[in-house]
């Protein structure tokens, strides 16, 4: 794909038979092969997909390489509100042109590249995917898909209205070790699961905190009001950029948002799982004084177990019952895994629970393994599912390979009509997570009452609303800072 046309898949394709039929003739009837001309393994740059990174320090700057690593991809432009987060992928890619506005560069530059890599905050996601699809991009965007549930929903139908290739940033998706989970679920070797575990040790920022006093002095080379996007404006503080702020619910979406589809990924794929029915949550606590509990709503707290309902699916029997848990909190030890041996991956990890056996893995669903160790040994099953090439690491290959093919020609690991509903999930549970710090002042004047704790809520998905606690609906889809929309 050129520079110089739109990723209208029509047009790229009657260059490509216009640059073949002149070859052609230029040979003189004689038909010599590409690789030939250009070497083993070479790709015209006719045929390479051109990305704009929209976020590209930090993990966008690992997209971006892997992208580019595939050989198959030019990074042509680079966006970033943070010169500083920036500099290793302007000096990687010194000849991509180089935006502060993702908004700027889609309108001046659209109709040069085929396909944008989104990695920013969360609170961001949204509206820089829904406008990148809107112009008929393919896009790939880092996990989780969205800040709220309206989102989530509203990204999985644009990409099937504009028919673009997308893939969520959970690279354990590709994994060989989900693929292993589904093949031993398959072949019925844990029997009918009914319940399943899945644990961080994430935090590992600061969270149950009051926001910080004071007003700090903006970095140079740092748009503020850029990074703030649709969030509500507030004055820069210290420590928040470039990694803290996944602690605070107007820009992340706590332990859930950063590692619940890395561990929550290979339930959805294992047991064909949707959209949960109801969720329940208990809240860590942070004490400031004897007998007072501290109460910091625009905090995530420090920890926190959640139980999600999903209804019976065409591989299950019944109903689901998947248990989260951040902060360090584990579920109990399976009793068929020794007192020494390594329970998940240490910190994280996905635990099966079946009729007839249990099965685990650590974080991406790396290392599958059944319950008992032994049974490693024992039990051996048919590989029935194609692997990625790559495995984890071929993620990146694969939207690209996708995307140069055109909606609908290659099977892709996360895309948003999978990735969708998962991030619906996670962040269905931060509603309940959330409601447990809404108050009301009691009757008698004298403290509050908290009636989001110590309940169950019921999800109504085809109106996205919970049904009896309206007060935590607001959190489904927030107002956006003027100047920032949604497009439909």
């Amino acid at each position: 794909m050129s520079k110089k046309e739109t990723a209208d898949s029509a047009a790229s394709s009657s260059r490509r038979s216009f640059l073949k039929a002149g070859a052609v003739a230029a040979a003189g009837f004689m038909i010599v092969p590409r690789h030939v001309l250009g070497g083993p393994g070479f790709v015209a740059p006719s045929d390479k997909l051109v990305i704009a990174g929209i976020g590209v320090g930090g993990k966008g700057e690992s997209d971006l390489a892997s992208f580019y690593k595939s050989g198959k991809a030019d990074i042509a432009y680079l966006c970033d509100v943070d010169d500083r987060r920036a500099a290793k992928s302007r000096a990687s890619f010194p000849k991509a042109k180089y935006y502060k506005d993702y908004r700027e560069m889609l309108d001046k530059e659209s109709k040069n590249f085929d396909a944008v890599s989104i990695s920013t905050p969360d609170h961001n996601h949204a509206v820089q995917a829904m406008a990148a699809m809107q112009l008929g991009k393919h896009v790939y965007v880092q996990k989780p898909l969205t800040h709220d549930i309206y989102e989530a929903r509203a990204l999985t139908d644009a990409a099937k209205r504009y028919k673009v290739v997308t893939q969520m940033g959970n690279q354990g998706a590709s994994g060989d070790g989900v693929r292993q989970l589904r093949e031993w679920f398959d072949a019925g070797v844990i029997g009918d699961v009914h319940t399943i575990y899945a644990w961080t040790d994430r935090p590992v920022w600061p969270q149950g905190i009051s926001w910080p006093t004071g007003k700090g002095e903006v970095p140079p080379g740092l748009d503020w009001n850029l990074w703030l996007g649709t969030a509500p404006y507030q004055d820069y503080v210290e420590k928040l950029v470039p990694f803290n702020w996944r602690g605070w619910w107007d820009y992340g979406t706590g332990a859930l948002g950063d590692m619940g589809c890395h561990l929550i990924e290979a339930p959805f794929s294992v047991l064909g799982l949707q959209y949960a029915t109801d969720v329940q949550a208990s809240v860590g606590s942070v004490y400031v004084d004897e007998f007072k509990r501290g109460y910091f709503p625009e905090s995530c707290p420090p920890s926190s177990h959640v139980t999600l309902t999903f209804p019976k699916t065409a591989k299950t029997q019944g109903p689901i019952k998947l248990h989260w848990m951040d902060g360090g909190i584990q579920p109990v030890r399976p009793e068929e895994l020794g007192p020494n041996e390594l329970f998940g991956d240490g910190g994280n990890g996905t635990l099966f629970v079946g009729t007839k056996g249990k099965m685990m893995s650590s974080t991406y669903a790396a290392n599958p393994r059944l319950l008992p160790l032994s049974r490693n040994e024992e039990v051996k099953v048919k590989q029935t599912i194609p692997r990625v090439q790559g495995g984890a690491d071929g993620h990146y290959a694969q939207w690209v390979e996708g995307c140069i093919a055109g909606y609908g020609k290659k099977e892709l690991s996360a895309p948003f009509e999978i990735s969708g509903p998962l991030t619906e999930a996670l962040l269905m549970a931060n509603l309940a997570i959330r409601g447990y710090d809404i108050r009301k002042p009691k009757a008698s004047g004298e403290g509050y009452d908290y009636p989001g704790r110590s309940v169950k809520l019921l999800w109504d998905n085809q109106n996205m609303r919970i049904t009896n606690f309206d007060e935590v609906n607001q959190f489904v889809k927030r107002d956006y800072r003027s100047g920032w929309t949604l497009g439909a």
